[in-house]
């Protein structure tokens, strides 16, 4: 089984890549909690890196899943361009869980943050060719069952950047916040949203507390109602995977 975490749609093409060649299905990393997946003999989890590290969405649910020790583990982290502690996050978390790691390995995907940070990540998109190689070789990989770790050392300034404290005051310049003069009620960010963490009120979208800065609703949205630090959303400027549609998106 291969569980992923996606926003605008790059760990979703890439977990569905890697099903392809190996025969095996995926699923949202969110719906397999409370599942069983002990019979699995395969794990696989995609997901991609957030402020230095994996997702908070990520950190919180995998301790929840529930799979065997024996199952062939393995990652892999989509990234604009370093993993810095994704890896070494739910590698720590699934020793807890009893469970060794088996592979990790990284791809690089345009940025689709890069847009909260005023650069344009459809003009990214010659890392699909640059990197093609490199995931032909991670896809053989996984289906031969290697064993490797292909991943930076331990990051100090991205365990400090993700202190609670710290955290709190730092990351929110890229948590979106959606201008109710431009948001019409349609519902597509609550449809996109992993975490379910937005609703509709008196018909505009509303953003609770469980935020996992994937941008998806911003990226998605057809009005550009969600900005980050202020800034207006320029519908040049959102992204999503090529081959991963809004439909893509609702439907995982």
């Amino acid at each position: 089984m291969i569980l992923y975490f996606s926003g605008t749609g790059n760990s979703l093409a890439i977990a569905r890549q890697i099903a392809e060649k190996v025969g095996d299905k995926i699923m949202p990393l969110r719906e397999a909690v409370g599942k069983d997946l002990t019979g699995e003999k395969r794990i696989g989890l995609v997901f991609p890196t957030y402020w230095l590290d994996a997702p908070i969405a990520v950190r919180d649910i995998v301790p929840q899943l529930n799979i065997s020790p024996s199952s062939y583990t393995f990652v892999v982290i989509t990234c604009g361009a370093q993993t810095n502690n994704a890896v070494w996050s739910v590698r720590r978390i699934l020793r807890q869980k009893g469970v060794k790691l088996s592979y990790c390995n990284k791809i690089r995907v345009p940025d689709s943050s890069a847009l909260a940070f005023g650069r344009n990540p459809n003009s990214q998109a010659w890392k699909f060719e640059r990197y093609a190689p490199r995931l032909e070789q991670i896809l053989n990989d996984i289906a031969d069952e290697k064993h490797g770790f292909h991943y930076a050392g331990f990051d100090p300034l991205g365990w400090l950047l993700n202190r609670p404290s710290i955290a709190a005051k730092t990351q929110n310049s890229t948590r979106p916040v959606c201008n109710t003069d431009k948001c019409v009620g349609c519902g597509i960010c609550a449809k996109v949203c992993p975490q379910k963490n937005i609703t509709l009120a008196d018909g505009k979208a509303q953003l609770g507390d469980n935020c996992a800065m994937c941008l998806a609703c911003l990226h998605f949205c057809p009005h550009q109602s969600m900005e980050v630090n202020g800034k207006a959303t320029l519908a040049e400027r959102q992204y999503h995977h090529p081959e991963v549609e809004l439909k893509d998106m609702i439907e995982f």
